[in-house]
């Protein structure tokens, strides 16, 4: 992308795996970033990735409404403006818990950030991408195969990630007067921290554990570019992104 005609993205959970890698990418292509996250340390190796890019790091807990309006207001005092939300933050919450012993304090974690969370950074891009000039932006929200299919023993995560579907569609319904398109990217075994667990062993619904196949986050991370940089006219609505072989086909 031309430098002089740079955008402006924010992308929450940039301090590692997909958030990361989407924003090295958006930072290499000339976007201007601000990268959001809980821990300030990893959100300055996020940035030391792309030494040359426009970047500014805002420590952000994205459940918590003041910690949302003071990243958009510290990306709008360093850029001017807001193009791009990749709503991407999210926990999966304690693994392999059953229905019937999940804490009600997990659920309300993974709820606040996964759902809780998208909202409100929404919310915030909706309020900047209206009022600014030019009108308009996108989002694009990080849902996953679990937006479609459970794992078991996921109920908090999947379910937040069914109700960010919903989240697409509406915003996608009201942001079309404004010019703000919004998408969502459905990602299957993507090799980050978070999924390093399936190459060894993942539980299947048959209850067997199986090693499941992974693909390259940078691959996630250039159809997040692709979806950013089309023009307002076109969206994406969904793009499911996943490791060729792994079991989301036919699963269970």
């Amino acid at each position: 992308m031309d430098t002089e005609n740079a955008k402006t993205a924010v992308v929450t959970g940039a301090g590692s795996g997909i958030g990361r890698a989407v924003a090295v990418e958006l930072l290499e292509a000339g976007w201007s970033v601000a990268l959001a996250g809980r821990r300030p340390e990893t959100l300055r190796e996020t940035a030391a990735l792309a030494p040359d890019g426009a970047s500014v790091a805002v420590r952000t807990d994205v459940s918590k409404p003041e910690d949302v309006a003071a990243l958009f207001a510290a990306a709008v005092e360093r850029f001017g403006r807001v193009d791009l939300l990749f709503n991407n933050a999210g926990t999966f919450g304690p693994g392999g818990v059953p229905v019937e012993e999940l804490p009600y304090e997990a659920w309300r974690h993974v709820v606040d950030t996964n759902l809780n969370g998208a909202f409100l950074c929404a919310q915030a891009a909706f309020r900047q991408m209206k009022a600014q000039d030019p009108q308009g932006g996108r989002i694009i929200n990080n849902g996953s195969i679990s937006a479609h299919t459970p794992r078991p023993l996921s109920v908090a995560y999947t379910a937040t990630k069914h109700a960010l579907t919903g989240l697409t569609k509406s915003l996608s319904l009201d942001g079309r007067p404004y010019g703000i398109a919004v998408g969502q990217i459905d990602i299957g075994n993507a090799a980050t921290d978070m999924t390093a667990r399936m190459e060894t062993g993942a539980l299947q619904a048959n209850g067997e554990i199986a090693p499941e196949p992974v693909m390259d986050v940078a691959d996630v991370a250039r159809t997040v570019r692709h979806m950013a940089e089309l023009p307002l006219e076109a969206n994406v609505q969904f793009a499911t992104v996943m490791a060729t072989a792994m079991p989301y086909i036919g699963r269970g």
